[in-house]
């Protein structure tokens, strides 16, 4: 029996891990210590690691089951005092009756301890199986009356029947738990090491949050992967289920529990987190909710989340899982399928959908998706992604309404028009009627309707959509409306970017602004950040070429902030930008702008995007004298229901713009017949064409024509500017003209507006040359004339848009123009690589930029450095 006295030996892989060691030599200053984990949890190893380096006594007592009564308890802790050399007088005798213990002999030994000049530390291992409340009492009374004689160290997997709060209320208690007997990443590689094997810390770290930093699931990895071709790759892949870590769960937990306790573990390792009802649900018993308070009080891996919810832990999940499919084969769809019912009914829709996903019943987890309004979670959102793929192995077997409608959402959102028409018939032909729990059905349908009349270019189905959308918010309950924001965000900006196509400029602007302006967060982002992308566009195709950078700067950041992958927009923005740099004669920096949004997978068959990539490219050949290529270019290549009048007049100013390039200027003037001034953008451009084709009269008309909601912007008024003033130096009204280009100059000079004088010609060129239109043009035009050779863009100066940087990105921006790189950066800083990037990445954008020169000379050029 001297083994139950001894410390336990410890292994030659053992870890010591000073931490805990401190915190056992810190405990010293109270009279109780509890250090309580799981089986193999490194318990019982670290208190005999501890307790080695001490001075005696030191009274080591492994408990056993036999111990369980009083006498025989009392008998083995006298024998550990007198082997650790601090033996108690024949006063306190020995028990007499292994069922009984003298309240005498127990009050004697208190004495005999608390006399003691040096206090006796007395460990007792496994103490969780003591189990008779009469021993507890006892073993209080000792403690108590000890004092600083005794100091107890209770190892244990189970929470004892000592009254823990009373020592916690008076400072009289060290608790080490699961939390701290976790292994950290970096003691895992010390771990690995001792067993001969090197794994960086990364790969630790996933080791450990697979096995919550377990001492035992550690080692015995270890030891199997010591038995691998490629070590790393198993602790990287190793299945739990057949491994020397299934053998000790299911022989240290699962086995020692009673039948109906087990079939509880089984059944509930499908969940990723449970409440006793769920439990009850699977199990269709009534007892889980003491089960599962008493599986977490004995530490056997049943973590307590708060509330009443718990989960396993992840091993012996996925043992419990492998184990279910070998002792109950084909339980498993239908324990899914009673949570999903459970969850959808107590409103846990993801975790019902991801329930129904996994029992194969697609019916119901598209019904679930759809009656809770979230379809258009499956477009925007932190969840998309994962929405996508959990839908995607749905099959033909799934013949509901809201199968059809996950089906077409599925389709639209990768633009494939024709089964995702198909299907939204389909469904829509299965939910005609005015039902109302079909209410929010129809209303997804509204969603995808406007949708998809936004990738066919057909304004009129948008309206109608939107239409039917307004009446069934009226039957829809209004909590769901409130709980998915981006589904009114979503029809708006479908709406808007429709109306957009069509021309309706204004109409356009409200309902995107309705959307930009729709409640905050992840799940309406994506539908804020393509409305306002949307609306800097408006602005650009009404002059305003400030605003709409703007508006395009603006509409990334809190993407980022939310965490959605980049790029998450639809692009317009970046080609609104990079029409505004053509505009601004700043060419290298459209075409790396443009040669993003070439990368970008989505809008190839949304109109707008297409025809605004279409047209930015064909402008920026234009200005660099490839004509015929601009017009090749100019054609967005959609089909489109109904025709827009702003792309068809840039064509139109395209094909012009090549006549006249190529010496018929007759053509040119008759190509332009077809655009009107309901397009001011265009008709100041057409104006230009034909009076540089000689026709005046034509241009002034056209010019007379324009019609706009509002004030139109410098891009059109400058241009407008400057076709009168040419009209008039033609006529021969010198002062009128110079009144003219002064005007132009003026608004020209806010918005760093380059082109038009350009593009010009060289009738200009005295004009400017003249002392009071010299100074009005230096710093910012000047240097950009067509004299000899053009500049290089990076030589003109920035637009003039407020730029902003945080402390830090202003830090990162410093130490860019010293040249130091990345890594260089983030020491001086003391921060990390990966942060200094985050900052790079925001730096870039607000300086609308996509290299580190660039971004330092334009932050020189708007003096932030």
């Amino acid at each position: 029996m001297r083994t139950r006295f001894a410390l336990p030996a410890r292994p030659a892989t053992f870890l010591r891990r000073q931490r805990l060691v401190d915190h056992l030599d810190q405990a010293r200053g109270t009279p109780l210590t509890l250090v309580n984990g799981a089986a193999g949890a490194g318990k019982t190893l670290l208190a005999a690691d501890w307790a080695a380096g001490l001075r005696p006594p030191v009274a080591w007592l492994t408990v056993e089951v036999g111990d369980r009564r009083p006498g025989v308890f009392w008998a083995y802790v006298l024998q550990a005092l007198r082997a650790c050399g601090a033996p108690v007088s024949d006063a306190v005798g020995v028990p007499a009756d292994a069922t009984g213990v003298d309240q005498r002999l127990l009050a004697t030994l208190a004495a005999e301890l608390n006399e003691r000049d040096r206090p006796v530390i007395l460990v007792l291992d496994e103490y969780d199986r003591v189990t008779d409340p009469e021993v507890t009492d006892q073993l209080e009374f000792v403690l108590h009356h000890a004092g600083r004689g005794l100091h107890l160290v209770l190892v244990t997997r189970t929470e004892p029947l000592l009254p823990l709060h009373r020592y916690r209320a008076a400072g009289e208690l060290t608790e080490i738990r699961a939390a701290e007997l976790a292994f950290t990443p970096e003691e895992a590689v010390a771990l690995l090491e001792l067993h001969g094997l090197s794994l960086p810390v990364h790969a630790a770290g996933a080791l450990v949050d697979r096995t919550r930093g377990w001492a035992a699931g550690l080692r015995l990895s270890a030891l199997a992967a010591m038995e691998s071709a490629d070590p790393e790759l198993y602790l990287k892949e190793f299945e739990a289920d057949r491994s020397t870590v299934a053998d000790f769960l299911l022989a240290e937990v699962l086995k020692g529990q009673p039948e109906e306790t087990q079939g509880l573990l089984l059944r509930v390792s499908v969940l990723e987190r449970f409440c006793p009802d769920l439990a009850n649900a699977l199990t269709l018993r009534t007892d889980a909710g003491p089960i599962l308070a008493g599986l977490h009080r004995d530490n056997a891996f049943v973590e307590h989340l708060g509330h009443s919810w718990y989960q396993l832990h992840p091993l012996f999940g996925e043992i419990l899982r492998a184990h279910l499919r070998e002792r109950l084969p084909g339980l498993d769809p239908e324990l899914h399928r009673r949570a999903a019912r459970w969850l959808s009914r107590s409103g846990f829709v993801p975790e019902t959908l991801a329930h129904g996903a996994a029992a194969g019943d697609w019916d119901f987890a598209a019904g679930a998706l759809v009656d809770d309004l979230a379809i258009g979670q499956l477009f925007t959102g932190l969840r998309s992604g994962d929405l996508t793929e959990l839908f995607s192995p749905m099959g033909p077997e799934a013949r509901s309404p809201a199968a059809d409608l996950v089906r077409a959402a599925r389709d639209l959102s990768r633009y494939d028009l024709d089964h995702g028409l198909a299907r939204l018939r389909h469904a829509e032909e299965h939910l005609a009627g005015d039902a109302p729990d079909r209410a929010a059905a129809r209303l997804s349908c509204a969603l995808l309707e406007a949708l998809a009349a936004r990738l066919t270019g057909c304004p009129p189905r948008a309206e109608k959509a939107a239409e039917k959308a307004d009446e069934l918010r009226q039957e829809v309950p209004a909590h769901l409306l409130d709980k998915h924001p981006e589904l009114t965000a979503l029809l708006l900006t479908h709406l808007g970017s429709a109306r957009l196509w069509a021309g309706r400029f204004e109409d356009a602007r409200a309902a995107l602004t309705a959307a930009a302006g729709a409640p905050g967060g992840a799940s309406t982002v994506l539908p804020r950040e393509d409305s306002m992308e949307h609306l800097a566009l408006l602005d650009y195709l009404n002059g305003w070429l400030g605003r709409a950078e703007r508006k395009a700067l603006a509409a990334v950041p809190e993407a980022e902030r939310v965490g959605l992958p980049q790029p998450s927009g639809s692009g317009i923005g970046q080609l609104v930008l990079a029409a505004v740099a053509v505009d601004r004669h700043e060419l290298g920096r459209a075409q790396a702008l443009l040669d993003e949004t070439a990368r970008l997978p989505s809008g190839t068959r949304d109109p707008v995007m297409a025809a605004g990539r279409a047209l930015a490219t064909a402008r920026l050949l234009l200005v660099r004298g490839k004509a015929r290529a601009a017009v090749e270019a100019a054609d967005p290549a959609v089909v489109a229901a109904v025709a827009s009048p702003w792309v068809a007049g840039y064509e139109a100013l395209f094909a012009s713009a090549a006549h006249l390039a190529e010496g018929r200027p007759d053509e040119a003037a008759e190509v332009l017949e077809g655009v009107s001034g309901d397009q001011p953008a265009c008709a100041v451009e057409a104006a230009a064409i034909q009076v540089a084709a000689g026709r005046a009269g034509a241009a002034i008309d056209l010019l007379d024509s324009i019609r706009t909601g509002g004030r139109p912007g410098p891009a059109v008024t400058v241009r407008a500017a400057l076709v009168r003033a040419q009209a008039a130096e033609g006529a021969g009204d010198t002062a009128t003209a110079r009144k003219l280009v002064a005007h132009a100059l003026l608004d020209a000079r806010r918005e760093r507006l380059r082109r038009p004088f350009l593009d010009a010609g060289a009738w200009i060129r005295p004009f400017l040359a003249t002392p009071e239109l010299h100074e009005l043009a230096a710093g910012w035009l000047t240097p950009g004339l067509p004299r000899g050779e053009q500049p290089r863009p990076e030589s003109l100066p920035p637009p003039l848009v407020a730029v902003e940087l945080s402390g830090r990105e202003r830090d990162v921006l410093e130490r860019l123009a010293r040249m130091m790189s990345t890594e260089e950066v983030a020491a001086d800083l003391y921060v990390s690589v990966n942060t200094v990037k985050t900052h790079l990445k925001s730096v870039y954008r607000k300086l609308a930029v996509n290299r580190r020169g660039d971004a330092v000379r334009r932050a020189r050029d708007l003096r932030l450095l």
